[in-house]
């Protein structure tokens, strides 16, 4: 569980802004547009997988997971843990333990879970290049790999491939290549625009838990 927050919060960048001149142009031409079209979204709903890899490329964990994004709001399911966000509350869901943490939700803070923003993770803190076109299960891709350019000391990893279907215009895939030589990856394997989300979805109901079940963080 901590390996998948790790990979959302490590690859959430804040707001989009404007890209220097030393760019790939053809890169900055295929971001650009994903940036477009996946702003305009009002939902998405994603169903996805992450594996890690060690040094010698033999799997050591694979997860699926599904994720729904309402502008700030999301929620986050993967095996053990649901995480919940309003947009200004956070609560965390520890399946195991049937324990909630409560916390406040800072969209801007970099070090906070924001599966919000793994669909935008490429706009800001990054050089980029365009690799190649690969195919990924039926999806003809293109290939951009993202170096980390604001305090790449800081990061646990050195470099992301991202992976953008040519024809819908979509993120397939993400790979990270992690400085202790393990490879972290996040394939996309459904993706669901503009579908109708209550809002109600994104706040936890706190009434079947007792007291001694709820740890509010939260600074009101």
């Amino acid at each position: 569980m901590k390996k998948i927050f790790l990979l959302i919060a490590t690859i959430a960048i804040s707001s989009f802004t404007a890209f220097s001149q030393d760019q790939d142009p053809k890169a900055k031409s295929i971001l650009d547009d994903l940036s477009k079209i996946t702003k305009a979204y009002k939902t998405i709903t994603s169903e996805y997988i992450f594996t890690i890899l060690n040094k010698d490329k033999k799997q050591t964990e694979k997860q699926t997971g599904k994720v729904q994004v309402k502008g700030v709001k999301f929620k986050l399911d993967i095996p053990g843990n649901t995480i919940v966000c309003d947009g200004k509350t956070i609560w965390a869901h520890n399946k195991d333990a049937n324990e909630v943490t409560i916390k406040n939700f800072d969209s801007n803070n970099e070090d906070q879970l924001n599966p919000s923003k793994i669909f935008t993770m490429y706009e800001t803190g990054y050089k980029y290049k365009y690799e190649k076109e690969e195919k990924v299960g039926s999806a003809i891709c293109h290939v951009i790999t993202l170096y980390p350019s604001v305090k790449p000391e800081k990061k646990k990893f050195h470099t992301v491939k991202i992976y953008v279907d040519k024809t819908k215009k979509q993120i397939a895939k993400l790979v990270m290549l992690m400085k202790d030589g393990t490879t972290q990856s996040y394939d996309i394997k459904t993706f669901k625009a503009n579908a109708e989300i209550a809002d109600v979805v994104f706040v936890f109901d706190l009434k079947p838990f007792k007291a001694d079940q709820v740890t509010d963080e939260r600074d009101l």
